[in-house]
């Protein structure tokens, strides 16, 4: 047994592995790019991008789209990585993980990108936290001095 096959297989799958906050399955067959849009909470600009750049590809019925559930997946997946932060060209190939399109060395590339994002993420966080900490420290002193000016004139 291969066991590269088998770990690829498993690990292809963890990046998209945890469920949405919503979920997004009513068992509907083809969606068109309104109800895609509704659902998701996207523009369907967006939707005409990600199919522009070939991450999702509907069916055409004359000028309709027509969204499979495999698009609406790939719609979670695209989702998904750009709340981790990731761009376009790195949630392409954790799609192509994901369904099974990628080697090892893709796998290993998303394994060390994640933990880029994972430092990368916890500086905006702190950034944040810091500018947050500045802000209150702001808003108390503004605070005081509205305070003090009423205190004065009242």
């Amino acid at each position: 047994m291969d066991d590269t096959r088998e770990m690829e297989s498993s690990v292809a799958h963890v990046w998209a592995a945890e469920p949405s906050e919503q979920d997004h399955s009513t068992g509907k067959p083809m969606l068109t790019i309104g109800e895609l849009s509704r659902e998701f909470g996207v523009t369907l600009r967006a939707l005409r991008f990600y199919e522009n750049k070939g991450l999702i590809s509907p069916q055409r019925d004359g000028s309709n789209r027509l969204y499979s559930q495999g698009d609406r997946a790939r719609l979670a997946l695209i989702l998904k990585g750009k709340k981790l932060g990731f761009t376009l060209g790195e949630i392409r190939q954790m799609i192509a993980a994901e369904e099974g399109d990628a080697d090892s060395k893709t796998l290993s590339l998303s394994r060390e990108k994640c933990l880029e994002q994972i430092e990368l993420l916890q500086k905006q966080k702190a950034d944040l936290e810091e500018g947050l900490s500045e802000l209150y420290r702001i808003h108390s002193q503004l605070s005081g001095k509205i305070a003090d000016k009423d205190r004065r004139t009242g």
